[in-house]
């Protein structure tokens, strides 16, 4: 099977739950799974499901910055180093253990913010083994990586609780 590569993308809710999803429909199948993610503090609800799953290996960054917008330079940079050395180990050990599906939820963020190499992540996808599937999350990706995909698929908010000054709620937003 040739590994395609996905991105979900847009302003609504369910970027991360339509990955999610994919992971559990691969591993259903008998595939291997490796969920990495990215710009998050580790502790989203899917994530203590998809580690009881069969075949789904969750790779957190283990460091937590916080919002990029209340950041100092300083932290800017730790960031950029933690999520840069983060990505690498994460590809190098998706190719090296023969996994079939690589989640990299919220990468598109993190290179949006300039936390990782945007070109190193191209690069990797353009010489990426041919049966990996690779899922990328994430608003606004740069148009060099949805020429890269083979699909795109773009979640529009109609409607939102945030609009009427409801918070993210556990359980539904994390």
């Amino acid at each position: 099977m040739k590994g395609c590569i996905h991105i979900y993308t847009g302003d609504g809710k369910g970027k991360t739950s339509a990955a999610t999803g994919l992971a559990v429909r691969f591993a259903g199948t008998g595939g291997r799974v490796l969920f990495a993610q990215f710009l998050k503090d580790g502790k989203s609800g899917e994530l203590s499901v998809l580690k009881t799953i069969d075949g789904i290996d969750v790779d957190v960054c283990g460091e937590c910055f916080g919002f990029s917008f209340a950041m100092s330079e300083e932290t800017k940079s730790q960031a950029k180093e933690a999520y840069s050395n983060y990505l690498r180990r994460i590809l190098k050990c998706a190719v090296d253990e023969s996994y079939g599906l690589l989640v990299l939820d919220e990468i598109i963020a993190t290179c949006n913010l300039g936390f990782v190499d945007q070109a190193e992540l191209i690069t990797f996808l353009e010489n990426k083994p041919d049966t990996l599937e690779v899922a990328m999350t994430g608003r606004n990706p740069a148009q060099e990586l949805i020429d890269l995909a083979d699909y795109v698929s773009e979640i529009k908010k109609i409607k939102h609780p945030y609009d009427q000054g409801i918070l993210a709620r556990k359980g539904v937003e994390f």
